[in-house]
């Protein structure tokens, strides 16, 4: 099943993400789930959120994968989604 992971950073956290990148990036590239992922940007263009779109075999496995995130274990994220999703075009 492919999933939508929804993040919304906490205000001001900025640094922990600049801090958490490149765990974060290697994470993505190592579990082997991830089809899709970047960044959300506010409107002066700083990174603001998440999406990333993975496919697992089920939501277990999905909140796993996100509760694993560096960022999440780093308190990056004020809000975390994980939305079903269909990929259509």
């Amino acid at each position: 099943m492919k999933f939508a992971i929804i993040c919304t950073d906490k205000p001001g956290a900025i640094q922990i993400r600049l801090d958490t990148r490149p765990d974060h990036a290697a994470y993505l590239k190592s579990s082997g789930v991830v089809e899709q992922a970047g960044p959300f940007l506010d409107s002066d263009g700083t990174m603001s959120g998440s999406l990333v779109i993975i496919e697992v075999a089920d939501r277990a496995a999905a909140e796993d994968w996100a509760a694993n995130d560096p960022y999440a274990k780093a308190g990056l994220f004020a809000d975390v989604r994980i939305e079903v999703w269909n990929k259509v075009i």
